[in-house]
């Protein structure tokens, strides 16, 4: 017997469940949402990592991927990002948590996507793990047009661009004496997400 609803008429279908011979509408997957995780093992100590990451404006000096920064203030600036692909994307980043003592370096993003992204440094042996996960819906018209057909070049392009930083940061590092710049771990990381994850390419 059906549980009767309030005033003791039964549930009509689709009211709460679906009834006999109907089936559920599946949930919609949103193409142009993305979720993204890289784990860079550097040989270096946590706060120098730290430092670095927190510079956005030093960035185009070791992430040749990261064309430009322009500070707006103490908080924001505007990024321009192009990995292999040849589309820019331009950002708007602006700083939400600068915490220091848990290693986490967060932003918002606006602009040709719209998201967070935010680093996790904590101390891994002698070394550092820096933890960066990301989570944007692209704006961008272009890249919305070919969000299913050109999912697996995207994800290729964020994947370059993770690594070519890991490496970057790794030599930047060296050179500044901050260690002896070893990076080892999964540097273009992992992307998941409505749509079974796909990559643009990754926001600072």
């Amino acid at each position: 017997m059906s549980p009767a609803r309030p005033g003791g008429a039964p549930p009509t279908p689709g009211h709460g469940r679906v009834a006999r011979g109907q089936t559920r509408p599946m949930k919609r997957m949103d193409w142009t949402h993305y979720r993204f995780r890289s784990l860079w093992s550097l040989d270096a100590p946590p706060d120098g990592v730290h430092d670095v990451l927190a510079d956005p404006e030093g960035y185009p000096r070791w992430w040749p991927q990261v064309r430009e920064v322009t500070r707006l203030d103490a908080l924001s600036g505007v990024l321009r990002i192009r990995s292999v692909l040849p589309y820019d994307l331009v950002l708007t980043a602006r700083e939400v948590r600068r915490d220091r003592a848990a290693g986490i370096l967060e932003t918002s993003m606006t602009g040709d996507v719209d998201g967070w992204a935010r680093w996790t440094v904590v101390p891994d042996g002698r070394g550092t793990l820096a933890r960066y996960d990301q989570e944007v819906r692209v704006t961008k018209p272009l890249l919305r047009r070919l969000a299913v057909p050109g999912r697996p070049a995207f994800r290729a392009n964020h994947a370059l661009m993770m690594r070519a930083g890991r490496r970057g940061l790794a030599a930047h590092l060296r050179a500044t004496g901050s260690g002896n710049g070893t990076a080892n771990g999964s540097g273009n990381g992992t992307a998941n997400g409505s749509g079974n994850g796909t990559g643009n390419s990754g926001a600072v």
